[in-house]
């Protein structure tokens, strides 16, 4: 937190890019002392820090509904969101366990395709980590040019539209606040970083990433309580 505020004193933006529904960022926000605006919903929407939204791409109902029905068929916990809401068809180990990470109440409905209204930001498989390996490469091929799909945990596969992934939200707020893709510097260690590592002008992997996160990487840095990020801070306010 310490580099963090040190970078903000600096006037370096400091933005959250993450996987997470906007109400789940919001209490890390606060944490953390972040102002910008969040990258959340992994890039389905950009909103400020009083919830208004600045970008929303989200997944029309249509292609969410295929891969409900799909997961329906294997007996596969799958989730979607409407107005900040994690909506799910079942009270299942699954749900309560993305709730308890997330830090958001379940609510159960009858379907899914009458909850999540004309889109929602994304749809997530919950699932043991084995299953996860295995699902990926198949629903990545099912919805290829449809769909997004990417690991952010170990456990989860999440979908989102194909305008919306962490890269373009990032892109959208830079233009935003006139910052050039030279001068952005993203930092992240799963599948769902991989783009927008790709594209800032510095991408940094943490050295627990999965092997094509770190292969697109310009630097590495070490886990959370290694100091990397202190470390990275400091490089960065060094060479200003």
């Amino acid at each position: 937190m310490a580099a963090l505020d040190r970078a903000r004193a600096a006037g370096i933006h400091v933005v959250a890019c993450t996987g997470r529904p906007f109400p789940g960022a919001l209490p890390w926000l606060h944490r953390l002392h972040l102002s910008d605006p969040v990258v959340c919903y992994q890039g389905a929407q950009v909103r400020d820090l009083d919830g208004a939204t600045l970008l929303d791409h989200g997944v029309p109902r249509e292609l969410a509904m295929e891969v409900v029905r799909w997961c329906r068929e294997r007996g596969i916990h799958v989730q979607g969101y409407r107005d900040d809401q994690l909506l799910v068809e079942h009270d299942t180990p699954e749900a309560r366990e993305y709730s308890r990470h997330s830090e958001m109440p379940i609510h159960v409905v009858p379907d899914l395709d009458q909850a999540i209204g004309p889109t929602t930001p994304k749809v997530v498989i919950v699932a043991a980590q084995a299953k996860v390996e295995e699902l990926l490469p198949r629903v990545r091929r099912r919805w290829k040019g449809k769909l997004n799909a990417a690991t952010s945990l170990p456990t989860y596969i999440e979908f989102t539209s194909v305008e919306a992934d962490k890269r373009k939200a990032l892109e959208f707020l830079c233009r935003r606040l006139g910052i050039g893709e030279r001068d952005t510097v993203a930092v992240g260690d799963g599948r769902n970083d991989l783009p927008m590592l790709e594209w800032a002008g510095w991408g940094v992997a943490v050295s627990t990433a999965a092997p094509e996160v770190l292969a697109a990487a310009d630097r590495v840095i070490g886990p959370p309580g290694s100091a990397g990020i202190a470390t990275l801070v400091d490089e960065l306010l060094s060479a200003r």
